[in-house]
């Protein structure tokens, strides 16, 4: 991979990470325009390390509530002290976060023996762009407000997590199926966009830290190629992550259904003709 392509390719995950149209999709649809049909999970997993640091710069009170009250609630119980957990709003954010990432490990690492052809099947990548779509526009009969949403609790962020998981396909958008499964599971658009970004970070530092530990054993060593892509990402990741908080807070989330459906149809026709 060039370095050209390193740079068009992470400002495409920044842009298509937070944006319900599945980054995954677009780097598989990327690297087969650009003849790149090895398998590049590293790059993969690095440019979304790149959309990792502006989830963390644009949650980052959250993500230090959670880890102060995490810490707090742990010298506590150390000290055989009360914690109240139902007060403390960031310590329950931080367990349900910790729970949801649990289904989204074991089906992660279930489709990870898969990954050859995950990665570099656009027929795949076009099917599930279509699926994508689909769930995008149901989602518009699901907006609530917070005075109409349902309170998020354990068995909703449970099957977040596995929506999480499954996304794990290409053309199935990570934030347009975990904030749509929010949003079926009765939470309004508010929490269930909050809860699905907050949701990433575990899930994709678990696999940046999988995929560093497997290519240390295979003599791979992280370039320029990776930097320029991960720097890239990171920018158009913080442009796209607060456009999109605008269109969900908005109701506008099912917009890009057709956007979905569109270049789905495009690929899927393309791979067979």
């Amino acid at each position: 991979m060039e370095i050209y392509q390193a740079v068009i390719l992470g400002i495409l995950q920044g842009l298509t990470e937070f944006l319900p149209v599945s980054s995954s999709g677009h780097l598989v649809l990327g690297q087969l325009f650009f003849g790149i049909t090895e398998s590049s999970l590293a790059f993969n997993i690095s440019v979304h390390m790149g959309t990792l640091g502006a989830v963390a710069l644009v949650y980052f009170a959250d993500i230090r509530g959670m880890v102060l009250s995490v810490l707090s609630g742990m010298a506590k119980t150390i000290k055989r002290q009360p914690v109240a957990f139902e007060s403390d709003a960031h310590l329950k954010l931080a367990v349900f976060i910790m729970a949801g990432s649990v289904p989204t490990a074991l089906i992660g690492m279930g489709l990870k023996k898969f990954e050859d052809v995950l990665f570099t099947s656009g027929l795949l990548v076009g099917a599930m762009l279509l699926v994508t779509g689909t769930i995008l526009w149901i989602s518009r009969g699901f907006y609530r407000t917070e005075k109409t949403g349902t309170p998020l609790d354990l068995k909703r962020s449970l099957i977040i997590g596995v929506s999480q998981g499954l996304a794990v396909i290409p053309g199935i958008s990570r934030a347009g199926t975990t904030i749509a499964c929010g949003m079926f599971c009765g939470l309004d658009r508010q929490t269930a966009a909050r809860f699905s970004f907050i949701l990433s970070i575990p899930a994709i530092l678990g696999a940046q830290l999988i995929s560093i530990l497997e290519s240390l054993d295979q003599g791979v060593q992280f370039d320029a190629v990776v930097i320029y892509g991960t720097l890239t990402a990171f920018v158009s990741g913080l442009m796209a992550l607060k456009l999109l908080i605008k269109l969900v807070h908005a109701g506008k989330f099912h917009l890009f259904a057709p956007y979905c459906w569109v270049l789905g149809i495009l690929v899927v026709l393309s791979t067979i003709i």
